[in-house]
């Protein structure tokens, strides 16, 4: 675990080091954050926090990875992957704060990058004769072949719904980076376990520089991830998942996101069969939580708690697998 622990020190570090050089950078560029009118009110002082932090996360994990991981195809597609969804939410988040048009990159555009990237990635693993396009389904032996045709389609599934799963997570200080080192800490662990080590030593960076950056991310925010971040982390647990191929797996590991995730759709859906009325205060559920009268910081624990709840129960399920 040399290499792991190492590779995760460094991305820390580096994130660490370049923070304060990044966020007056972004206040100088003046790419604040604005925020929902209709969310929770203790989050208009977030108005104007720096906003596109995930850079600092891509930098530390991309120095990282090529400086310790090993020269593995595979770390090569999971880190193209990172990256790819990171300029879509880089793309996104520099027309909503330096061109102020409040829709961002439009979906079908952003939709269609992400269906593009997992497509290929999809493709690589299906025709991969030490991959290929068997899937395992957690506490089961049931492993149905996908096919090559089948396959990306199921990778385009997969990692659109991970990518916009964490990028939902990124509404509370520390929650999406907190959350999303321990899904990386879990899948070092697996990668390690499935002799994956090359894997291990990318998910360590990816586990580092979240930390790193939840070092200013920590209630009250210095920065923001933005889309530039949460697309991207979602991208690389979408892409560990399919890559060490327990798929199935990632929706365990990853619960919080699942949850979050849910909260929208149960939201939405129920809203329109029922002519405007509602299940939660507000969604994701982070925020129905505040407004039931928790405070931040609590709230952004206690889903760290659930967090490492998922983590474990994750383990089981590879151990049952």
């Amino acid at each position: 675990m040399f290499h792991e622990a190492s590779s995760a020190l460094l991305a820390f570090a580096i994130v660490l080091a370049i923070g304060p050089t990044a966020i007056r950078l972004f206040k100088a560029l003046k790419v604040g954050q604005s925020i929902r009118k209709d969310g929770p009110s203790t989050h208009l002082r977030k108005a104007g926090t720096p906003t596109m932090g995930g850079i600092m996360i891509l930098l530390g994990v991309s120095l990282s990875t090529l400086l310790l991981a090993p020269r593995t195809l595979d770390v090569a597609w999971a880190l193209f992957l990172t990256l790819g969804f990171g300029a879509i939410g880089l793309a996104d988040d520099f027309i909503i704060v330096a061109l102020r048009r409040p829709l961002g990159l439009r979906a079908r555009y952003k939709l269609a990058f992400q269906a593009l990237l997992s497509a290929l990635l999809g493709l690589y693993v299906a025709t991969s004769p030490e991959l290929g396009a068997v899937v395992a389904i957690p506490f089961t032996s049931f492993r149905p072949d996908l096919g090559i045709v089948g396959y990306p389609l199921f990778a385009i599934f997969v990692m659109i719904s991970i990518s916009n799963a964490v990028n939902l997570t990124d509404g509370l200080d520390g929650l999406a980076a907190g959350t999303s080192a321990l899904a990386c800490v879990t899948y070092s662990i697996i990668a390690a376990i499935l002799g994956r080590h090359d894997l291990a030593v990318f998910a360590s960076a990816l586990a580092g520089a979240c930390i790193g950056f939840a070092w200013f991310n920590c209630h009250p925010a210095e920065v923001i991830m933005g889309d530039t971040g949460s697309l991207a982390l979602g991208a690389a647990l979408g892409s560990l998942a399919i890559l060490t191929k327990t798929e199935f797996l990632l929706v365990v590991v990853g619960g919080v996101f699942v949850l979050e995730a849910l909260s929208v759709v149960i939201q939405v859906t129920y809203f329109k069969l029922s002519g405007g009325k509602r299940v939660f205060r507000m969604s994701p559920i982070h925020h129905h939580f505040e407004l039931s009268g928790w405070k931040e910081p609590k709230v952004v624990t206690r889903f760290w708690i659930l967090g490492m709840v998922f983590s474990v129960l994750g383990f089981l399920a590879l151990f049952r697998s």
